[in-house]
């Protein structure tokens, strides 16, 4: 029997292939998927580097959206139910060159409950940034390489 952390990381690859295979070529893993914290992992490898020898901000912009989008949809499996997702707006500031793999972590679990709920209930669409902070444990533990605001549209899709 698979983890469920197992499960998600073969969902998460197989909606990479499948659906957006930019995700995929950046090869994100799930480190944690619980109700209120998710923590994904891209390695920094020749594919994911800019000419810095860091990683590029294309590919963060990548990390950022898995750890922001990928709970929200987990969720909305659990409950039985179809979202459409979209982020409507990025804000990143990028504090430090994340010169080793990059792990990006969202606390917001709260918060997207709370957004499935209300659309949910009223079929409409919600929108709420969520906080996303990307960090290089390997070379400077906590402290965050770069932080991103994404504002997270949630949409209850027709039964």
């Amino acid at each position: 029997m698979l983890s469920p952390l197992t499960k998600a990381n073969l969902y998460l690859n197989m909606f990479g292939f499948f659906k957006v295979p930019f995700i995929w070529l950046a090869r994100p893993k799930l480190l944690q998927l619980d109700s209120n914290r998710v923590e994904v992992k891209i390695p920094l490898k020749r594919r994911t580097k800019n000419h810095l020898n860091s990683m590029y901000f294309g590919v963060l912009a990548v990390g950022a959206d898995v750890a922001g989008g990928f709970m929200a949809m987990n969720k909305a499996q659990q409950c039985g139910q179809k979202v459409s997702l979209a982020f409507k707006a990025v804000d990143g500031q990028f504090l430090k060159r994340p010169e080793a793999d990059v792990h990006f972590i969202c606390e917001d679990g709260p918060l997207i409950d709370e957004m499935l709920a209300e659309t949910f209930k009223t079929g409409e669409r919600v929108n709420q940034a969520v906080k996303i902070t990307a960090i290089c444990p390997s070379l400077h533990g906590d402290e965050p390489m770069a932080e991103f605001m994404l504002t997270l549209s949630l949409k209850k899709m027709g039964d």
